[in-house]
């Protein structure tokens, strides 16, 4: 039985070190792909022409890869704001994973809170597409017209 526990808890390592293998691979990309000189297309404003709650991150995740974190407030504020929460789940939830092979993260995070963070995100994705003044900061870049 125990000898079942150790190899388990061997593959979920193995599936760390590969996933994060390919995490710091995308960094690697994303920190010298220049968004700016070649944008990747937002699928969502390409065939409707409005911004989606994530347009913008690219250009957003480009500048706190270089430190940038104001640069990439303006681009996506939300996202920004975001990102920390996301990666200390992301970390928190994979820690719990090496080590019990459980899920003993998601029981304790309020389902009101998941709620109200995804009614927030929809609330972001139609205010920044309203052409009134200051609805306009939201949209990608917005916010460099104050800074």
């Amino acid at each position: 039985m125990t000898e079942c526990l150790r190899k388990s808890r061997k593959m979920r390592i193995a599936l760390i070190l590969c996933a994060g293998a390919v995490s710091c691979a995308g960094m690697v990309y994303l920190y010298f792909h220049n968004p700016h000189d070649y944008p990747l297309p937002c699928i969502f404003y390409v065939l409707t022409g409005l911004y989606c709650p994530g347009c913008g991150s690219g250009r957003a995740s480009y500048s706190i890869l270089h430190g940038q974190f104001l640069d990439a407030f303006c681009y996506n504020p939300l996202m920004t704001v975001l990102l920390p929460l996301i990666g200390l789940y992301v970390a928190v939830r994979t820690l719990d994973w090496v080590i019990t092979g459980g899920n003993h993260v998601d029981r304790k995070i309020s389902v009101k809170f998941l709620i109200g963070v995804l009614v927030a995100v929809f609330v972001y994705g139609a205010l920044r597409n309203i052409p009134v003044f200051p609805f306009t900061l939201l949209a990608p870049g917005g916010f460099a017209q104050i800074f």
